[in-house]
């Protein structure tokens, strides 16, 4: 039998450190011995949050101040940070010199390049020193390098809707390098728990509205890990949707394929590159994800179409932004870095 692992979840306020209690209350493999939050701190757990009542050990926790040496003296050794840019850095430090494991669900660690994060973030990396361990965590691209890391950073909600679809084309060759377009539209809790006027139910509901264009931070993280798949610079357009809905997101690529592409192609290059990989749901020639499909579940629904009249290849994909996109995706991260069977506490009904 698997001993449990001691984790702590930095900034458990949020929309996605909700989803990570979520999970981790019920894994059968986790001891959740910490939560933290500054504005928080001395306050218990399920009185910000009293759907956690009875379950797990939530009862028992009590929202802390995010000092690396308290977590130490909880035990903790993995550490979820759900923190906004720029702050998951300032802990992330403290916790690997202390021997913590550390899973990042911020954009800190995600680029390789302290000049790419500064073009994109407007401010100076705050611990480029770290950039060289970190892996971005796409499991399952990188299951092997998440194993043996000691700094895991999670992908972007919009870039593993992206990437999943497209990198095991990109790496059999099957795209043209023409410039390829994304439309991607996403539920309100992607922008996070905050006060802001554009977020409030009237201001969102019935309506539908693009924003970020035409560079939307995502679009570094995905550039990088396409031109690594493809070995090429991958051009891309992305524009991203605010829709009237509290979570999920559905994302439609328009790509161009190479000359005489076949359905049967594009079929056996997913089922080799997803073969056995459990949250990765292939749909299948002409098949169109629904995130209502995919809500509450860590799956990645993926669908494609050829266009012949328009010489298109257009791919489909439909996730839950705080599941496979943030605290879904960070569970199955924590499951293989520990060496815990991948799908342990994710496979929901």
């Amino acid at each position: 039998m698997l001993n449990k692992v001691n984790v702590a979840v930095v900034g458990a306020s949020g929309y996605s450190g909700m989803e990570l209690l979520r999970y981790l209350l019920l894994h059968p493999h986790v001891s959740l011995v910490a939560v933290t939050s500054r504005s928080l701190a001395g306050k218990p757990l399920t009185g910000e949050f009293p759907r956690f009542r009875g379950v797990g050990n939530a009862d028992s926790l009590t929202f802390t101040a995010p000092d690396a040496d308290t977590l130490k003296a909880a035990g903790a050794e993995v550490a979820f940070l759900a923190l906004p840019h720029g702050v998951s850095a300032e802990y992330a430090k403290p916790l690997l010199a202390l021997g913590i494991k550390v899973i990042d669900l911020s954009a800190d660690f995600r680029l390789r390049s302290a000049a790419l994060y500064k073009e994109f973030y407007a401010h100076e990396h705050p611990a480029p020193e770290l950039l060289d361990q970190a892996v971005y965590a796409l499991p399952e691209i990188r299951a092997e390098a998440i194993a043996k890391a000691s700094l895991v950073a999670c992908p972007g909600c919009y870039p593993t809707s992206i990437l999943l679809p497209l990198i095991p084309l990109l790496k059999d060759g099957l795209l043209k390098a023409d410039p390829i377009a994304v439309s991607s539209m996403s539920g309100a809790s992607g922008a996070g728990r905050k006060e802001s006027v554009q977020l409030l139910f009237c201001e969102v509901q019935n309506s539908l509205r693009p924003y970020s264009v035409p560079v939307h931070r995502h679009l570094s993280e995905i550039g990088q890990e396409l031109e690594l798949a493809a070995g090429r610079p991958v051009p891309l357009s992305f524009v991203p949707h605010l829709v009237p809905v509290f979570a999920g997101i559905c994302s439609t690529i328009f790509a161009t394929p190479v000359d005489g592409l076949t359905s049967a192609q594009i079929e056996a290059a997913y089922a080799k590159a997803y073969a056995g990989r459990s949250f990765v749901r292939l749909l299948g020639n002409k098949g169109c994800p629904d995130t209502k499909n995919v809500m509450g579940t860590n799956f990645v629904d993926i669908g494609w179409a050829l266009d012949t009249r328009a010489g298109r290849l257009i791919l489909m994909s439909a996730e839950d932004n705080i599941g496979k996109g943030a605290a879904g995706q960070a569970v199955q991260n924590l499951n293989i870095l520990c060496g815990i069977p991948e799908t342990t506490g994710l496979l929901t009904a």
